[in-house]
């Protein structure tokens, strides 16, 4: 049986404008009060506060890169735990689910695709940020760090579906994680035709193979590979664990996002592995086209080596060389000179080397 999610103490704080402390204001991105999955009409923020922690509806909260002070303002205002305070500090915090007494806590890794008009010179292809979703009774917050960590729309599709979000701030939990597995989907697509891309170019015939460019992907990749799995746990923990305050409804929901979770994990996977195999085959091809320049410097060398040599000799002057004093001498030995050259060019081409 589910556990009931805790009531949370009131701490009234310096009220501002529309009723938020005044610290907070450049933090938070938008807040409602939502009751039987409608959204109130906009009331002061201890008022909504009040209504919410009564078991009244839910408050939902978007903060945005909020500082060391402002988080703990959040703490000190809804009873966080202080080590849920402590991980929403950190941007790289590691995709992880928590339960601190009844109050939950899921980190989540972000992923953006970076166009190619918009990246910087060997800039990154693939960008991270990061999405801490805390929910308890009465409660859903949610903090963003990095510009990839982008909820836009999110909001709005969850109050246009009121029966999902009047199974409270759970259904905040599920849906936050369901537009991040939703964006490796579509990044996962991207990377995949960028691969298509650089694979196509490396086994085209005379076409310069961008090993920096492969190697910056791969390394995209591994980062993918470690936001992608890391999150499997906690996604499989909420569709499968009972002992966390999920409602019943929502866990098949979570079921199907684990599934697409699976589904990026092996292409992120096949990328990684299908990376490492191009990389090799660029590097290999780069060391047999370094061969053919240093065979066709080579067989240029051996033929400009002849004319060399007979000027050598010629150069001597030495007095008696029976051709020098001959009408023929001349042309007899530039005659030489050239078919020998000829002959050379004639069987280094013949072999590949020209």
């Amino acid at each position: 049986m589910d556990r009931p999610l805790p009531r949370f103490t009131l701490r009234r704080l310096p009220i501002n404008g529309d009723g938020l402390a005044p610290g907070l204001l450049d933090a938070v991105v938008d807040w409602g009060l939502y009751v039987d999955g409608v959204r109130h009409p906009q009331l002061p923020f201890d008022a909504a506060w009040q209504q919410a922690r009564t078991g009244d509806g839910f408050l939902w909260i978007g903060v945005h890169t909020p500082n060391v002070r402002q988080l703990k303002l959040l703490g000190q205002t809804f009873g966080l735990h202080p080590l849920v305070v402590e991980d929403a500090a950190s941007p790289r915090q590691r995709p992880q689910l928590e339960q601190h007494d009844d109050q939950l806590l899921l980190s989540l890794r972000t992923l953006a695709y970076v166009e190619q008009d918009s990246r910087a010179e060997r800039g990154d292809i693939v960008e991270t940020g990061s999405i801490m979703v805390f929910v308890g009774n009465g409660l859903a917050l949610t903090v963003r760090h990095g510009k990839p960590a982008s909820m836009t729309g999110l909001r709005r599709r969850l109050e246009a579906d009121p029966a999902h979000l009047a199974l409270g701030p759970s259904a905040v939990l599920h849906a936050v994680a369901d537009k991040v597995i939703d964006d490796y989907l579509a990044v996962v697509d991207a990377v995949g035709e960028d691969i298509e891309e650089i694979e196509a170019d490396v086994f085209a015939r005379r076409a310069p193979s961008d090993i920096e460019r492969i190697y910056q992907l791969k390394r995209d990749v591994i980062e993918m590979k470690r936001t992608v799995n890391a999150l499997a746990g906690p996604i499989q923990d909420l569709a499968r664990g009972p002992r966390l305050p999920v409602p019943p409804q929502l866990r098949d929901y979570f079921k199907d996002g684990a599934d697409h979770l699976d589904r990026v994990r092996e292409q992120v996977q096949s990328f990684d592995e299908l990376l490492s195999s191009i990389l090799q085959a660029a590097l290999a091809r780069l060391s047999v086209s370094e061969n053919e320049d240093q065979r066709k410097i080579s067989a240029w060398v051996a033929i400009a080596a002849v004319p060399t040599m007979v000027a050598a000799v010629y150069g001597m002057n030495f007095r008696f060389m029976p051709e020098l004093r001959q009408t023929w001498g001349y042309p007899a030995v530039m005659g030489a000179t050239a078919i020998v050259c000829a002959v050379l060019f004639r069987g280094f081409k013949r072999n590949g080397w020209l």
